[in-house]
């Protein structure tokens, strides 16, 4: 079996992407103890079905993504502790960062990203968390939040067919050979129209349905009644691409409590002007990184922040750019 393959079947890796760094942080396999070690040079080297294998680096196992592993640094250096506390995880993709946030104690995540389908299932499932997605974090409010979280949790509720009401068709009395005697009444069939007007109604719902106009119900999911939803946090963070934080800190500082904090990743090629970005979106001049660092503290004066720490990230991201994180916390009024 191809050893990327065989490290996420085997449970030794979350993604195949994650695989792929563990390989390349080193792992090698045997198949049976006292014999030798077989290194794994490449993705596609093949590990025997059966083999027992070992992670000469189990760091990026640790989490969903590698993303985790910057997170945990930041707060590291912060000192800030998220054990108990509800956080909201900006640009979630697979889950990283929220990853990370549960395994040190978070009591909620909610996470919210302008993709779809991204988060790793572990973290779907888990009852801690609820996933937002296809809702752009430049634009959110805490009504727009708090309504694409409730979609979230819940299920459509198709309203069934009222078919109990239907109007008794003229001339009723026909059906079954008319076998009626002189007593019938026939004072309570529907006229012709009301007919009529019921066939239309049945029509136009069902035109609703196929254009997808029709009002729809939607009901919590069992087991899901309770989910804290309030849309106002004691932590957030987020990892977000090809978009300035600029663009999205004034959205995010109505959503803190009065003494949150803020620990934000800051990527500077999307900081910067593309005549500053080198060729495959590397920032080579380290002079602009300073540049990046007072654009963003500019941006957190403007929206009612304060800059408490502006710290590297523990790990450069996966396209080689350095990076940082912004550490902040809501001004008092």
């Amino acid at each position: 079996m191809r050893a990327d393959v065989y490290l996420v079947d085997k449970g030794h890796a979350a993604t195949r992407s994650q695989a792929q760094r563990l390989i390349g942080a080193g792992v090698q396999w045997r198949l049976a103890p006292g014999l030798p070690w077989q290194k794994v040079a490449k993705n596609g080297d093949d590990i025997p079905e059966m083999a027992e294998v070992e992670l000469l680096d189990a760091a990026e196992a640790r989490y969903i993504s590698r993303g985790g592993l910057k997170l945990e640094g930041a707060l590291a250096v912060t000192g800030f502790k998220v054990s108990g506390l509800r956080c909201l995880d900006v640009g979630q993709s697979t889950g990283g960062f929220t990853d990370c946030l549960l395994q040190q104690g978070a009591a909620q995540v909610i996470g919210v990203d302008v993709g779809n389908a991204q988060l790793h299932e572990r973290l779907r499932s888990d009852p801690r968390v609820v996933c937002v997605e296809g809702l752009n974090a430049r634009s959110m409010t805490a009504e727009s939040l708090r309504d694409a979280c409730e979609a979230a949790l819940s299920e459509i509720v198709e309203e069934a067919e009222d078919n109990e009401t239907q109007p008794t068709a003229p001339y009723a009395w026909m059906r079954n050979g008319g076998m009626v005697d002189e007593d019938y009444d026939d004072s309570d069939d529907a006229k012709e129209q009301e007919v009529e007007d019921f066939k239309a109604e049945r029509a136009a719902r069902a035109r609703a349905k196929v254009d997808g106009s029709m009002p729809v119900q939607h009901r919590r999911r069992e087991g899901t009644q309770d989910v804290d939803i309030t849309p106002v946090f004691d932590f957030i963070t987020g990892d977000v691409s090809f978009i300035s934080l600029t663009l999205i800190l004034p959205a995010l500082v109505p959503l803190m409590h009065a003494d949150a904090r803020l620990l934000m990743l800051v990527k500077p090629q999307f900081e910067l002007q593309p005549g500053q970005v080198g060729k495959g979106g590397i920032v080579r001049d380290k002079a602009l990184y300073a540049e990046v660092e007072q654009r963003i503290r500019d941006c957190c004066k403007d929206v009612g922040l304060e800059v408490l720490q502006w710290l590297d990230s523990p790990i450069d991201g996966g396209d080689g750019n350095h990076e940082f994180f912004v550490f902040a916390k809501k001004k008092a009024k």
